[in-house]
């Protein structure tokens, strides 16, 4: 599957270039913006695997069109531009970029930085997905040992009978554990 990239710089000739050279390397171009809000919008509309932003662009400069894709877990974002100061480094750090290009760009610089950067997003958003599972799942037991508790409590039965009960009544009505295990803690708040 091709990868799909969005340009946004707000000098047309870069764009095309950019274009041309991104197609020539294998990559599809789905979307070019001038702007950094048009960015923006396109980037969420789109959500393309990678965001390739210029620095300075009118309406909203990439910095902060960089931290909204960012801060919205969009896409990864590379920024290019002609400038190199450290306190714009720093900026475009603090944004969330992925990796940082000063114009020209050479064409051999471009595919590697491209694929490191999508293996890294990969890798992280895989860890985030794990993370919430792994949270999940937490509160799934948590949820099911309370209300085994309350089974064992309320009508006097040992663990196990309690963990089949729940296990029972999920099967039997369709449900996850943690459904029944929620039912269970709800109907006994309701009791009291």
């Amino acid at each position: 599957m091709e990868t799909r990239i969005l340009i946004a710089d707000d000098e047309p000739l870069i764009r095309m270039n950019l274009r041309e050279t991104l197609q020539e390397q294998g990559y599809l171009v789905i979307g070019e913006a001038g702007d950094g809000q048009s960015a923006v919008n396109i980037t969420r509309q789109l959500r393309p695997d990678l965001v390739l932003l210029d620095v300075k662009m009118p309406h909203m400069d990439g910095l902060t069109a960089a931290k909204i894709i960012h801060d919205e877990a969009l896409a990864p974002v590379l920024v290019l531009t002609a400038y190199s100061s450290r306190d714009l480094v720093d900026q475009a750090r603090d944004a969330g970029v992925r990796g940082y290009l000063i114009k020209p760009v050479r064409d051999a610089e471009l595919m590697p930085l491209i694929e490191v950067t999508l293996a890294r997003w990969s890798e992280q958003t895989g860890r985030k997905r794990e993370l919430i599972q792994l949270r999940d799942r937490l509160e799934s037991r948590k949820l099911i040992e309370r209300a085994k508790g309350h089974l064992m409590d309320s009508q006097g039965i040992n663990e196990a009978q309690a963990f089949r009960r729940i296990q029972q009544l999920a099967m039997n009505n369709r449900k996850t554990m943690r459904d029944v295990a929620q039912a269970i803690m709800l109907a006994q708040q309701i009791a009291m």
